[in-house]
């Protein structure tokens, strides 16, 4: 086990408590908003978004960072931040910590938003090659690569007339009636309605910034071991590596979860970086 001496140690120094309270406030706020129907403009106005997004916001780069899906998404996010933030906060001072958090939140998003404009540009894609050519292998195989399409809720088609089907359903229509206009023009709406959905949906939380606090706190404290549900005692640099090995794995699969695995890698990747900077920079370890 390492250890280090801050000047001074607080086991909740100022910017992870009002970061704390803050995050705190603004779920309180998403929540009373969700009870007064106006849940969806608040997502659409403080959350991050595409930047070929119409709803996307300079702003939002920010706000993202202090809103969560629900009460478990603050709760361990939260809960991170306090367990490594605080070390690096009493390790560094309340200023270099603050600026070291936003960094790696922007970061996070940088990278979030790189890897949103190439799933975009891929859809958009597929989306025209089946336009161009229609059948049900095709969209059989677009429905195989974006999964969520069968999630979605679809009003009546306006151009076909058509009530809304379960895509199987019309899969299964459409092999038995290959040339009917009306599947083409159903299964293409379709394709429509989820590139709009994947356009315009909405990133939240303070995980990007969280990463960067662990990726510093394994590089500074490599040895000190982290006990994986409190049970199972793993060294920093490798619960680091093996997670950050996790995020790539799942991100490359994309499996279409909600979760922002690049964002996560992003906001390692730059935390690294920054401390990896200072400590250079310092001529000095803090272990």
């Amino acid at each position: 086990m390492q250890h280090f001496s801050p000047g001074r140690f607080e086991v909740l120094p100022p910017v992870i408590k009002n970061l704390l309270i803050i995050n705190a406030l603004v779920f309180l706020g998403q929540t009373t908003a969700d009870m007064w129907g106006e849940g969806a403009w608040v997502s659409d106005f403080f959350a991050l978004h595409n930047i070929q997004s119409p709803l996307f916001k300079p702003h939002q780069l920010v706000t993202h960072l202090f809103m969560h899906g629900d009460f478990f998404h603050l709760f361990f996010n939260m809960f991170a931040l306090w367990m490594f933030g605080n070390i690096l906060e009493n390790l560094w001072g309340p200023k270099r910590f603050l600026i070291f958090y936003f960094l790696s939140g922007f970061g996070a998003a940088a990278m979030h938003m790189a890897v949103l404009s190439y799933e975009y540009s891929q859809l958009s894609r597929d989306i025209a090659m089946l336009q161009y050519l229609p059948n049900p292998d095709r969209f059989g195989a677009f429905v195989e690569k974006y999964p969520r399409l069968l999630m979605l809720q679809f009003s009546e088609d306006t151009a076909t007339g058509l009530s809304p089907k379960n895509v199987g359903s019309l899969l299964a229509d459409w092999v038995n009636d290959p040339k009917n206009s009306n599947y083409i023009d159903l299964a293409l709406s379709y394709a429509r309605g989820y590139e709009n959905f994947s356009l315009n949906l909405p990133t939240v939380g303070a995980s990007g910034a969280v990463f960067g606090a662990l990726a510093a706190f394994g590089y500074l404290f490599p040895n000190t071991y982290i006990y994986i549900y409190f049970f199972f005692p793993l060294k920093a640099k490798w619960f680091v590596i093996l997670y950050a090995g996790a995020e790539l794995w799942m991100g490359l699969r994309n499996s279409g979860g909600n979760v922002a695995h690049f964002a996560h890698l992003g906001g390692a990747l730059i935390g690294f970086l920054l401390v990896y900077y200072w400590n250079k920079r310092d001529r000095k370890t803090f272990y």
